[in-house]
């Protein structure tokens, strides 16, 4: 292998989950993309047809399995699974869970809230990063000098981007840069993260209050899962 081989690895988060609820779903099965995020899988699948895509990876839960069909259909691709591509876990599961909801009002929940630097609610960060740089490595070892696209969600990807960035790992949840059915791109040289980017190739189907860096419309500040 040469250490000036060049790989990218598209870390995507999955498209829009039919949750009229409104529950926080982290990781519970039976949450399926709502027919605008199937339009969003496609649109994606559309951006990266041309691409030099060889591999195709996702969360095991459906809506990263979802999205990532048409891709690898669209590059005539199997698709993988990996485990550590799955979303943080929460303690929250099964319940709204945002500015004015019930799950902050009761005293049972305060414990949980107690430490935003770890943090107290969910799965470490520093775990996260773990297993995330793990599924990079695998991704980017399967694509060899081309590209791979691995379905995940927006806190693990996050989390990881701050990693290779070098960013503090605690953060304010609406300042992610993780839209739905966004891209976050790793480029390797040899196993070395010499770059990342991202990209919104579905942009324009992505409601204004759930963009990048939106102030959350109002009666819609939920955070439900991603």
């Amino acid at each position: 292998m040469s250490s000036e081989e060049i790989t990218v690895v598209h870390l995507m988060r999955h498209g829009e989950v039919h949750n009229p609820d409104g529950v926080l779903y982290g990781r519970r099965p039976g949450y399926h993309l709502s027919d605008l995020g199937r339009k969003m899988a496609d649109r994606v699948a559309e951006h990266l047809a041309e691409r030099d895509v060889t591999h195709v990876v996702a969360s095991p839960l459906e809506r990263a399995q979802e999205t990532a069909v048409p891709i690898a259909g669209v590059r005539g691709l199997d698709l993988a699974t990996d485990e550590r591509l799955i979303e943080a876990a929460n303690v929250f599961e099964g319940k709204t869970f945002g500015v004015g909801d019930g799950a902050l009002k009761k005293p049972g929940n305060w414990k949980y809230l107690t430490n935003p630097f770890r943090p107290s609610w969910g799965e470490p960060y520093i775990e996260q990063v773990v297993r995330m740089m793990a599924a990079l490595g695998a991704a980017r070892d399967a694509a060899r000098g081309h590209e791979a696209v691995a379905v995940s969600h927006q806190l693990p990807i996050w989390i990881v981007r701050s990693f290779a960035e070098r960013r503090r790992l605690w953060h304010d949840p609406r300042k992610r840069q993780c839209t739905l059915a966004s891209l976050t791109s790793f480029t390797f040289q040899g196993d070395k993260i010499v770059s990342v980017g991202y990209s919104e190739p579905a942009r324009d189907l992505v409601p204004s209050h759930l963009l990048a860096g939106a102030k959350p419309a109002k009666g819609k500040s939920k955070a439900f899962g991603a």
